[in-house]
């Protein structure tokens, strides 16, 4: 049967595919004339396989990797902050040559963007392929262009493939076409915690929306990632999962209040005015922003709006970490696509000025998420002294030097003053706006759905 080329979905999918091209290129392009790639966190990924394959033990101060740059190594050493498990899989990675990994890295990282898109409008309930195609399409060419999303291919980073690997493993239905249950749904999300401990926070959102299969999956999958560090490297899975190195990663991972770190514990170090000073506030305030985002994220649930609640989780999550770097920020992609799919259907249902604040919302997520010029990002967030987007560059914070030397008073962060206050601290600023947002839909939502029990039980007493 031919293809009616003036349908619907055959035309957003040709309209998709030259958006998305379109800003593929414009992407290249700067890349290419302002050095958009310097992939120093695959190298460490790289580097950590090589450790892994020949030279133990893994976790020693000397195992480090170098710092790249065209041209040459640079002489700083960052430290391998990850799982034994990661290590272990990355060790696939350090075999393929670097010029391999180095362009490969760009094209998975765009495959995974696009992959989670897809698996989050397969969740939303898009049927029809090509709408879903073509839905997926101008999405990623809406978002492409997100600060995250960038500085994730940028530095070679895992993000948007934890991501997809997540989207897809909680998206998927319960049951197979045939009936099959499946049994396995919730532990790639546990693999994923194997790498970045972060997904755990879908363990207890599984938990309190009763999907008890999927967060026993979640959880075997996680331990099913130990069991195999410790079984191929057993002296440094005891090194971290035994010997406290999973609570005091710091020292090699770098400066807490750094402008990178759009965490609460990043604004509450900063606003503290040092790293000990804001450990109680920043417990007390992971745990009001845990049972905040795990309650909005039922009442989504609860309301029939799972993908949403799945994004609120993952923004609880980024919220309550330790270190949430820039570019681990890449949910804010899906949310934004998430919302333009309500806005579409509110406008479409006659609600209006729904549709009105649901675009107002998606556009404003993309101001404060977007790639702005690194005379915005960085000069406005830092005095002109750190650099947002190369922590490197400054000898002061970065993990070397840190380590070395400990907090100091003068970090720069710990001077910021009106401008640099708020767009230094933009990302978590805007996380928590969007958790009390998605919190106040969620009780609205609770609040409709009493007002239309309660009336549809008064029409059934007037029957009788």
């Amino acid at each position: 049967m031919k293809e009616d080329a003036s349908a619907p979905g055959t035309r957003l999918v040709r309209a998709g595919a030259i958006a998305f091209v379109a800003v593929f290129l414009s992407w290249g392009v700067f890349a290419a004339f302002n050095g958009a790639l310097n992939e120093v966190d695959l190298t460490v990924y790289r580097d950590g396989g090589l450790i892994v394959r020949h030279v133990r033990p893994f976790y020693e101060p000397g195992a480090y990797a170098p710092l790249y740059h065209w041209g040459g190594f640079s002489p700083l050493a960052l430290k391998f902050t990850y799982t034994p498990f990661a290590a272990i899989a990355f060790a696939a990675v350090s075999v393929v040559p670097w010029l391999v990994t180095w362009i490969g890295s760009v094209f998975v990282n765009v495959a995974a963007l696009l992959a989670a898109l897809w698996f989050t409008f397969g969740g939303l309930g898009y049927r029809d392929r090509r709408v879903r195609l073509g839905a997926t399409l101008v999405a990623a060419a809406v978002t492409f262009w997100l600060q995250p999303v960038i500085r994730t291919i940028y530095l070679g980073q895992i993000n948007l493939v934890l991501m997809a690997m997540i989207m897809w493993d909680l998206c998927q239905p319960s049951h197979t076409a045939s009936g099959k249950r499946r049994w396995w749904k919730g532990a790639l999300t546990g693999v994923a915690a194997g790498v970045k401990l972060i997904p755990l926070i879908f363990v207890p959102y599984l938990l309190v929306t009763r999907r008890f299969r999927e967060a026993a999956a979640t959880v075997a999958g996680f331990l099913a990632t130990v069991a195999i560090g410790f079984a191929v490297l057993p002296q440094d899975s005891s090194k971290w999962w035994l010997h406290g190195m999973v609570l005091s990663n710091g020292p090699r991972t770098g400066f807490m209040g750094w402008a990178g770190n759009q965490s609460l514990r990043g604004i509450i170090t900063r606003f503290a005015g040092s790293v000990a000073a804001g450990q109680d506030p920043w417990l007390v305030a992971a745990v009001v922003a845990v049972i905040g985002g795990i309650i909005a994220a039922y009442l989504l649930d609860r309301a029939g709006y799972p993908v949403p609640a799945l994004l609120v989780t993952a923004l609880t999550g980024l919220l309550v970490s330790p270190i949430s770097w820039d570019h681990h920020w890449v949910w804010v992609a899906l949310a934004v696509a998430v919302t333009g799919h309500y806005a579409i259907a509110a406008g479409r249902a006659g609600a209006r000025r729904t549709a009105r604040w649901l675009w107002a919302l998606g556009a404003g997520m993309i101001f404060f998420f977007a790639a702005w010029p690194d005379a915005l990002w960085e000069n406005a967030r830092t005095l002109g002294n750190l650099s947002l987007g190369f922590l490197w560059a400054q000898a002061n914070t970065n993990p070397i030097k840190f380590a070395q030397h400990g907090d100091q008073p003068q970090y720069v962060e710990y001077h910021w003053h009106g401008w640099q206050l708020l767009w230094g601290n933009a990302y978590i600023l805007a996380g928590v706006a969007l958790l009390l947002i998605a919190l106040g839909i969620g009780f609205r939502l609770r609040r409709r759905s009493a007002v239309a029990e309660a009336s549809a039980q008064a029409q059934v007493a007037a029957t009788l």
